[in-house]
């Protein structure tokens, strides 16, 4: 739903005189009224944007002359809610108003509350078309194309304008009634924003120039990337800003985007704070993963296998006002606006109306006034909150934490690998055993690697395009699977479906293929390379061409975090606008809090590495016999770091140490920090830009000091050597955008962890002769008072 003027889900226009009037697209007053029955979530082929796209044009070529396309409809209802949207095609000589869908398979195997939803639409559209121009009946018609056939399914319906208003009517008066409701809650949001003041009695040194700059940014629409030090209260400094903007600017939604869990409760425990009496009116929404939520893993996502999925959507309108609407607790405590709807409690509502927890966050996201998720959920190519963001014509604000961790993230999310041991899974699995079409296809495919490994020979190679054969092999295996599936919609074997799905992103990542993104292949054993075991990559090294839409689409950014030094590296790689405005907040600490040393003759490098052991773990043991306490030591690799461990124990048997070990649980994660206590003493081993490494509060005497035995630099190899490469022909600074700048970051967010509040003291050894080049300090807080 939107708003004339001011794009809000629940926004209303100011009129001058009389009734508050709101706007809605006819898909979603539809989606809001008309949806019923199961979810369901199997996989099913359907055609991509661009093949609806296709099929529409296809649809309206074949009409006659009379026949429009596109036709933009709107009206009223009751002088309070304006519902607009464009129809598929009208023939005006046959008096028929078609909806089209474009669809792959058997239109037998349709959930039957789809089609259900797809005549709500097309009634809503007669009623509009009807109004428009004054006819007393019109034809309906649904026009199902298959886009592999092309072939037409239409199913028709004659309907007297009478019945099509009392459909429209009543579709309008549920929809109006919650809108009225959502609108009182945006009015009351808006006027607590306005009276809401800091919740401490004063900003911490720092905190009120970030704060300033990200109210600044808002007000004038643009991305800031701010660089505040550790310890400040980052996340308090950028929420308490951007809601006191948000009535000003008439923003609909604010989203705060974490790249790991541990960002999420920080972000919850920050609104709880600023949270004024009980009953302040801000809807906060956690959104976690998927398997995360999943009350029955076991079980797919359909009204057949879970009993949360059946009639999901007939219980979902009481779900969604208990969890909205200022109903109790289910524990009896307290409004639910009062506060956050964090993993718990969402959960608690689902199952007290019996729905998905996951489906039911998803659903909220609409109704919430901040949202708190992963990046994902935003910047990935089928982010729900942008995609609601576009669908809505929401007016957003990003608060992007820790976003140093941003470049590599979006990365991930625009490459993809297809890797052999995926194919051989598919191969073998009951789908592929039972089908022999599948099974051919899938041994295509399989052939066609092995013949390009074998032109290719035993080395790595970065191709101009992805090999052509290989590539019209799996096209073909595509459009079987599609076709199996297809005829067997409840056929959804993981194993089938894990290579389906990456074959089906690198063919969407290959129409967007260019400068950004390359292609390489990686033979497979290096003792012995087999053809048709190699990794086939695309990916992505500059997010900037697919992220750049991301940050149109939003009023405001902010990307805050301790490492974003230089500036130009991240908004070269990521795409942000020309007018992106920059900050360094002035550190609140004091260069004589911390103590940074530096091993101007001690050396990490690979080569170098068994040469620096004895002198490296003599150093530790000395730092801690001259001042006993909690250290963490930070580590190239898990490798060194068990080296490192096993040497400090052959020489220092009296010190006590403890490693992280690859793979560590969620518990013994928990258990490597629970060493760290006040009166504690030893030494932590962790791998830097590991789970340890950043995100981690250890204040006061729970850590007292740090040694960083690496630059942390990426490791050599003939992949980053070809990043180097590419984004030195781009950008003219390989070297460091490729290895210097990530390195550094890694180090100073492992520093970090030592100095957390304004009284903290601490010692930071940096272990690397490298560390005391000019080009390097350059890149430590200045604070620190380290001297070229």
């Amino acid at each position: 739903m939107t708003a004339d003027a001011a794009p809000a889900a629940t926004q209303a226009v100011p009129q001058t005189e009389g009734p508050r009037v709101y706007t809605v697209a006819v898909r979603e007053l539809c989606e809001f009224t008309a949806k019923q029955g199961d979810l369901d979530l199997r996989f099913t082929p359907a055609p991509s944007a661009l093949e609806g796209m296709a099929g529409h044009a296809l649809v309206a070529r074949r009409r006659g002359p009379a026949y429009q396309a596109e036709l933009s409809l709107s009206g009223v209802y009751q002088g309070q809610l304006r519902v607009r949207g464009r129809a598929d095609g009208f023939d005006a000589e046959l008096g028929r108003l078609d909806e089209v869908k474009t669809h792959k398979g058997s239109l037998e195997r349709q959930n039957p509350a789809q089609r259900l939803l797809h005549w709500a639409q097309a009634l809503v559209y007669g009623w509009l078309l009807c109004q428009q121009q004054g006819r007393d009946q019109l034809e309906l018609a649904l026009v199902y194309l298959d886009v592999g056939t092309e072939q037409e399914t239409v199913f028709t319906r004659h309907c007297s304008a009478t019945e099509l208003q009392a459909h429209f009517e009543a579709q309008c008066a549920r929809f109006l009634a919650w809108a009225q409701a959502q609108q009182a809650h945006r009015q009351a949001r808006d006027a607590a924003l306005q009276a809401l003041v800091f919740p401490h009695p004063d900003f911490r040194t720092g905190q009120r120039p970030l704060a300033e700059a990200v109210y600044k940014a808002a007000r004038s629409g643009r991305c800031l990337l701010a660089q505040a030090p550790t310890g400040i209260g980052k996340t308090v400094g950028t929420l308490f800003p951007l809601l006191k903007a948000a009535p000003g600017q008439q923003l609909d939604k604010l989203f705060f985007l974490s790249a790991k869990t541990s960002g999420r409760p920080l972000a919850l425990a920050a609104l709880r704070r600023l949270a004024g009496a009980p009953g302040w009116p801000l809807r906060v929404l956690e959104l976690v993963a998927r398997d995360k939520a999943c009350e029955h893993p076991d079980r797919a996502c359909h009204g057949e296998s879970c009993p949360l999925a059946q009639g999901f959507y007939d219980r979902l309108p009481a779900a969604r006002s208990a969890a909205l609407g200022g109903n109790t607790d289910p524990d009896g405590t307290a409004p639910l606006d009062q506060a956050p709807l964090d993993q718990t409690r969402l959960r608690a509502v689902a199952l007290q109306h019996q729905v998905c927890p996951y489906y039911l966050g998803q659903e909220l996201a609409r109704w919430a006034d901040v949202v708190v998720g992963d990046y994902h959920h935003y910047f990935d190519a089928g982010g729900l909150l942008h995609g609601l963001t576009q669908a809505n014509d929401w007016r957003v604000a990003l608060l992007v934490d820790e976003a140093h961790n941003l470049l590599e993230r979006a990365r991930s999310m625009y490459s993809v690998a297809l890797r052999p041991e995926h194919l051989a899974r598919a191969r073998q699995s009951p789908t592929a055993q039972q089908s022999q079409p599948v099974r051919q296809a899938l041994a295509r495919v399989g052939r066609a690697w092995v013949a390009h490994d074998k032109a290719q020979g035993p080395h790595y190679q970065v191709h101009e395009q992805f090999p052509p054969k290989l590539l019209a092999a799996l096209q073909q295996a595509l459009s079987t699977l599609a076709e199996h599936q297809a005829e067997h919609p409840t056929d959804n074997d993981p194993a089938l479906l894990d290579f389906q799905f990456e074959a089906l992103q690198l063919g969407r990542l290959l129409e967007q293929f260019g400068p950004h993104s390359m292609v390489d292949v990686s033979p497979g054993p290096p003792t012995a390379p087999v053809p048709g075991q190699s990794l086939l990559c695309l990916r992505n090294l500059v997010p900037a061409h697919f992220l750049r839409a991301r940050f149109a689409s939003a009023h405001s950014c902010t990307l805050f975090s301790a490492t974003l030094q230089p500036m130009h590296y991240h908004a070269d790689l990521l795409g942000l606008p020309d007018n992106t405005a920059g900050i360094e907040v002035e550190s609140p600490f004091q260069a004589a809090q911390l103590q940074v040393h530096t091993a101007r003759n001690l050396s990490t490098r690979f080569q170098h590495r068994a040469d620096s052991l004895d002198p490296l773990v003599d150093r530790m043991a000395a730092q801690y016999q001259a001042r006993p306490g909690n250290y963490l030591a930070f580590f190239s690799s898990h490798d060194y770091l068990q080296q490192a461990a096993a040497r400090l124990a052959q020489r220092h048997p009296e010190l006590p140490c403890w490693s992280q070990s690859r793979g560590m649980s969620e518990a013994e994660q928990q258990g490597f920090l629970a060493r760290f206590q006040d009166e504690g003493q030893g030494i932590g081993f962790a791998v830097l830009g590991g789970a340890f490494a950043e995100g981690i509060d250890l204040p006061g005497r729970r850590l007292i000091g740090a040694f960083v035995a690496t630059l942390g630099l990426p490791q050599l190899n003939p992949v980053n050597e070809e990043i180097r490469r590419r984004l030195q022909a781009q950008f003219g600074a390989g070297y460091d955008y490729t290895y210097l700048y990530p390195g550094l970051q890694k180090v100073v967010q492992a520093a970090g962890r030592v100095i957390r509040g304004p009284s903290d003291e601490g010692v930071i050894h940096l272990l690397d002769d490298r560390f005391a080049r000019p080009e390097v300090r350059r890149l430590l807080p200045a604070w620190w008072g380290l001297k070229d």
